[in-house]
């Protein structure tokens, strides 16, 4: 919106509304985005301005982006969600048959690799590099949660990885394979987790060793935050400011690394 501070306080609304309803980052930084193209699109001036003929400017918004910015179907969708969401959740005005030129493009086949071509590239990696790719294809994982495992996520006993928080927001158990267990075990992980183990114990020297905790852990279990077993077991490069709470601390590896 024009109204610098009206904008403001609706996108905090929206964004306030969403953390209590434990939205992950990502969702909440794509919702408020589509928020602000929308009201750009339709030149809206204030608050009261998404209220006037609410539905047709969604249904034009969505159809400009079908048709005009010929986006894909789930982009398409992304945007939808996110302004279902203002409406219903933030403004207590749901939207009903919301109708749209829907975008169309059609599918592409994925490129799978075959396990030459995949023994031909982890010949050439090494370090953290090798152990992220092999946990990607060992145990089936996507690489944003193989950079959020945690320590104890690792069960060595029962061979499987626990995934918190995958998509759709569900935990599930993945299995090793047999080839990826001396890995795990032996002197690979050992040496990996024992460089994680001294840069948690010098950031705990100086002061930090804290991570994010999901939900309200932090408050149920004060000092968790700061136990090994919490803590990431590719951990980022350097310490961060939360975007959120503005706490200082170590994430996890971007998953753009």
């Amino acid at each position: 919106m024009s109204t610098q501070n009206s904008g403001n306080d609706l996108l905090t609304e929206m964004r306030d509304l969403m953390r209590r309803l434990h939205y992950s980052i990502h969702t909440e930084r794509a919702y408020c985005d589509w928020v602000v193209r929308f009201v750009r699109f339709h030149q809206m001036e204030a608050r009261e301005a998404l209220l006037v003929d609410a539905k047709k400017n969604v249904e034009d918004f969505l159809t400009y982006l079908a048709v005009q910015g010929a986006v894909a179907a789930s982009t398409q969708n992304q945007a939808f969600n996110a302004l279902l969401f203002l409406y219903k959740r933030v403004l207590q005005q749901p939207l009903e048959d919301v109708s749209a030129a829907r975008s169309h493009k059609a599918p592409r086949i994925p490129v799978v690799l075959t396990r030459e071509e995949v023994k031909q590239v982890l010949v050439l990696l090494e370090g953290t590099a090798e152990l992220v790719v092999k946990l990607l294809y060992g145990c089936g994982l996507r690489i944003t949660e193989v950079v959020r495992l945690r320590v104890q996520d690792i069960d060595y006993g029962y061979k499987q990885v626990t995934v918190r928080n995958g998509k759709g927001n569900q935990d599930r158990v993945t299995p090793f394979p047999p080839i990826l267990e001396p890995l795990l075990k032996n002197h690979l992980v050992k040496n990996h987790l024992e460089r994680v183990m001294a840069i948690h114990e010098q950031d705990l020297a100086e002061g930090f060793g804290a991570v994010y905790l999901p939900y309200a852990l932090a408050r149920k279990y004060p000092n968790a935050e700061k136990e090994w077993n919490w803590q990431y077991v590719f951990p980022g490069r350097s310490l961060s400011e939360d975007p959120r709470s503005g706490v200082t601390r170590r994430h996890h590896l971007d998953s753009r690394w």
